[in-house]
């Protein structure tokens, strides 16, 4: 089962292994577990072709001979040897699913795990103006026995309204029309995640209540998103 000897886009290989560095360097990978996605257009292939990892290598470890690229509808491999890991599947259909979409990374996050599992928490309290703004979408909660990278089935049930999935007691992945745009989003959420950990634990020790923000003002936010972090397309935004 080898590739079909498809062209690689080593600018995107290049891409890869340089976000595949700076994940790892923020501390969220710590096995083989973890990976990203890229997809890059080709008039062969109506949704693209994906560049990712195969399994067995860690982000961290990685370098230009992991890469593989596969077909986005199926798990046909077109470049490469080996197989790529069960969550790829998760990878593949959100890339199907959401063609503006043309970067994904998914992360098994310290914080983010530790947070639910304490069973304090049902989701991410807004503290901050960073969240809302960089994703432009709420993230979307999925319970730890759903399992979507296995079944891909329900993901099309939800995966519009979103640019985060949080896989609870699992991981998070994140999406964007880059993979800077996915990782900043990441990084986002991640930071959102340790605001709410350390507002709850001096609002505790203090004897006083967060100050979440409100929905309302949550809401307007994922509005204008596109205005305040990407001010050019502001009057594409206000056109629509």
């Amino acid at each position: 089962m080898g590739g079909e000897n498809i062209d690689f886009e080593e600018a995107i290989g290049a891409e890869f292994l340089r976000y595949a560095g700076m994940v790892a360097a923020r501390g969220y990978i710590h096995n083989t577990l973890g990976n990203m996605a890229i997809r890059a257009r080709h008039p062969d292939f109506a949704h693209g072709l994906a560049y990712t990892k195969h399994a067995e290598v860690s982000l961290e470890e990685m370098g230009r001979e992991n890469i593989v690229v596969t077909d986005i509808p199926s798990s046909r491999i077109l470049h490469g040897e080996r197989m790529t890991s069960v969550g790829h599947n998760l990878n593949r259909e959100i890339l199907r699913l959401r063609p503006d979409i043309d970067a994904v990374i998914h992360v098994h996050d310290d914080a983010t795990i530790g947070f639910f599992a304490s069973g304090a928490f049902e989701e991410v309290g807004v503290v901050s103006l960073d969240f809302p703004f960089i994703h432009g979408k709420p993230a979307y909660y999925l319970p730890a026995d759903v399992d979507v990278e296995s079944d891909t089935r329900i993901v099309h049930e939800f995966i519009q309204e979103t640019n985060c999935l949080v896989l609870l007691g699992h991981g998070i992945t994140t999406l964007g029309r880059t993979i800077s745009e996915a990782y900043h989003r990441l990084n986002a959420f991640t930071s959102e995640v340790r605001r709410n950990i350390v507002a709850e634990q001096l609002a505790a020790a203090k004897g006083t209540a967060v100050r979440y923000r409100a929905k309302d003002e949550v809401e307007a936010m994922y509005r204008l998103a596109e205005t305040v972090i990407y001010p050019d397309r502001a009057e594409d935004v206000m056109a629509g």
